[in-house]
């Protein structure tokens, strides 16, 4: 594997981290701390970040069900993001995170990170 993708293999990793640590906070308390968005934005970071090390990583590769999955698990972890900051912003810690934003939240989290798991195993079959 060239050093580019295993630098984005790193970071896609610490994307990991950083978003089960803000999400399952999240979960558990149903509030949303300086901790969550530290973590969230961090995750957030951190996932560009690879996304683009992926991309110059691997050349000139076509669209693939991988980075249909890549992609769309970012957009909706980006969203999720905006939506907590968005919250936050207006209502402070205090209030409970709505319904609708908790289930949202964990929706996108989970298709990131089955996105994950779908990368990890493609590399390892790829390396096979």
């Amino acid at each position: 594997m060239n050093p580019t993708l295993i630098k984005a293999v790193i970071v896609v990793t610490f994307a990991l981290l950083f978003y089960s640590i803000a999400i399952v906070t999240e979960q558990r308390k149903s509030l949303i701390s300086r901790r969550v968005l530290l973590f969230l934005t961090a995750g957030v970071c951190c996932d560009v970040t690879s996304t683009a090390l992926m991309i110059i990583g691997s050349g000139n590769i076509p669209i693939t069900i991988h980075g249909f999955f890549g992609y769309t698990a970012l957009l909706v972890m980006l969203i999720d993001t905006v939506l907590i900051w968005r919250f936050w912003t207006k209502n402070g810690s205090i209030n409970k995170v709505p319904r609708g934003l908790h289930i949202y939240t964990r929706i996108a989290y989970s298709w990131w990170v089955i996105a994950y798991i779908a990368g990890a195993i493609i590399s390892i079959r790829l390396r096979s």
